[in-house]
């Protein structure tokens, strides 16, 4: 497969993950596509990618979402996306994806046997603040900003149309921001729109597919859904942490 086809497929596949759960994408996308091309390539592809899914999910749901929340998930990560911009060019990328990723392990495997009864019925601002500002450090550093994300919705229990559209609307400003720190820090290539103009029609099929299957799960399945991708998530942060 060559390289422009392998980036095509990697991308309907990451696409179709966050269409349906509303988050992972750039968990799927950036360590496939880091295997054929840089990193600081993929990861920027990542983020353009998510600036428009967020975009077109947004358009198709603005009804359900959360709007108050989604600001102030927005306003908590803008002091953590220049972090993250930084830990990017100078930090232990090893640590933090070990400690992030047992983090999410732990948490989801503890919610998966039932045992969490803590439910935020109303926002609540010192989750709001952590929550946000960690998916900003992830977010300019790595495009990871969903999983400290889903964890409030999950602690939210939104249903998963609400779930999901939420969360675009975050995303929408997030990743915006970090495009614009890609290209203030140089990191940004000519190669990431040629990329993205030849896997836009398949990431606008894997919105459309997965905006199908969100509306099929029921909540309760939903969570669940969301809690198995997130140990997925922590497990992969682990791997690659541990590989390098």
């Amino acid at each position: 497969m060559t390289e422009a086809w392998y980036v095509v497929v990697v991308l309907f596949v990451a696409t179709l993950v966050r269409s349906t759960l509303g988050f992972g994408e750039a968990l799927v996308a950036v360590p496939l596509l880091a295997m054929r091309v840089p990193l600081p390539l993929a990861a920027g592809l990542a983020v353009l990618v998510s600036t428009v899914m967020a975009a077109v999910i947004v358009v198709q749901d603005w009804r359900h979402v959360r709007l108050r929340s989604a600001v102030q998930l927005a306003a908590a990560a803008l002091p953590g996306i220049p972090l993250g911009l930084l830990l990017l060019a100078k930090g232990n990328e090893q640590l933090v994806k070990l400690l992030l990723g047992v983090l999410i392990v732990g948490f989801s495997l503890y919610s998966l046997k039932g045992k969490v009864t803590l439910h935020l019925r109303e926002d609540d601002r010192r989750w709001l603040f952590g929550c946000g500002l960690l998916s900003g450090v992830l977010g300019g550093a790595y495009g990871m900003n969903g999983p400290p994300l889903a964890v409030y919705g999950a602690l939210r229990r939104w249903p998963p149309r609400q779930f999901r559209a939420t969360l675009q609307c975050y995303f929408l400003f997030a990743s915006f921001v970090g495009l614009v720190g890609y290209a203030v820090l140089g990191i940004w290539s000519p190669r990431i729109p040629a990329l993205f103009l030849r896997s836009l029609p398949f990431v606008l099929m894997g919105i459309f597919v997965g905006r199908v299957l969100n509306r099929r799960l029921n909540e309760h399945g939903f969570f669940r859904v969301v809690y198995a991708g997130l140990v997925c998530v922590g497990s992969l942060l682990v791997v690659q942490a541990c590989n390098k």
